[in-house]
């Protein structure tokens, strides 16, 4: 799936999922998730407002991930992202390639594009 960075300014804030992938990846009981970033794992929790129209997933050591990536680049625009499933509740962040689909051939869902995202 294909998520976008979220941005405050120039510091990156988080990653924001969109409501189908939320729907569509992340079951209502999962209280947390595991990131693979590199070789680092965290655990990042859900918030309630997840599933109530913010699909998003604030983590600091995601951010300072992020940033150390470069993924912010110098512009204020978000970043798209592959979130790639890696296990039960756990996923790899990876650059998403330049035509807009990751490796796993999902392409971009309805939700990130526009203004629903």
């Amino acid at each position: 799936m294909l998520v976008k960075t979220q941005c405050k300014g120039n510091e990156v804030t988080g990653l924001r999922v969109g409501v189908y992938n939320a729907r569509r990846y992340f079951p209502r009981h999962v209280a947390a998730i595991e990131l693979q970033l590199d070789h680092l794992r965290i655990e990042c929790g859900l918030t309630p407002e997840f599933w109530h129209g913010l699909p998003e997933i604030h983590d600091r050591r995601l951010c300072v991930w992020l940033e150390s990536k470069q993924f912010h680049k110098a512009t204020r625009d978000s970043i798209l992202l592959a979130m790639i499933p890696a296990g039960e509740n756990s996923f790899k962040i990876e650059p998403s390639s330049l035509n807009g689909t990751s490796r796993m051939r999902h392409s971009a869902s309805p939700a990130l594009s526009g203004a629903a995202a």
